[in-house]
């Protein structure tokens, strides 16, 4: 809730792009970036650099060509975007984030019941049965 006491906690002025990470936000997602490979050159971009520039494309909804030139170059962002989404690390972010918003809010991980209305789940319509028959 935006309250005077709560506002500070969301300033994002400080920030170079309001689609970059606080440090604190950054401590929740760093530890389920993986780590580099073993062998081979060393990484050149920090992964928090990284994950900066894919939140900027996502928030933005910019081309990846259009990724201003103070992030990381928009070939290294997209392979890392590429490979996150391929391995589940992406899926494993946005679980875990979920799951500590829910338990932030007193809720339990996972929800455990679902609601369903008549827009979500269409009814057979008139005729329905006598063309299932012919199947």
């Amino acid at each position: 809730m935006w309250t005077p006491e709560n506002r500070p906690r969301y300033n994002r002025d400080k920030l170079c792009y309001p689609s970059d990470l606080t440090d604190d936000e950054w401590s929740h997602v760093e530890p389920l970036i993986p780590p580099a490979k073993r062998g081979g050159r060393k990484r050149s971009v920090e992964p928090r650099e990284i994950v900066n520039g894919i939140m900027y494309v996502l928030s933005t909804g910019c081309q990846w060509r259009y990724v201003p030139k103070d992030l990381p170059p928009k070939s290294t962002l997209f392979s890392y975007f590429d490979l996150w989404n391929w391995d589940g690390t992406l899926d494993r972010i946005r679980h875990a984030l979920y799951a500590k918003c829910r338990e932030a809010m007193d809720r339990e991980a996972s929800p455990t019941a679902c609601v369903i209305d008549s827009q979500s789940v269409k009814s057979v319509e008139k005729g329905g049965q006598h063309r299932s028959k012919r199947l």
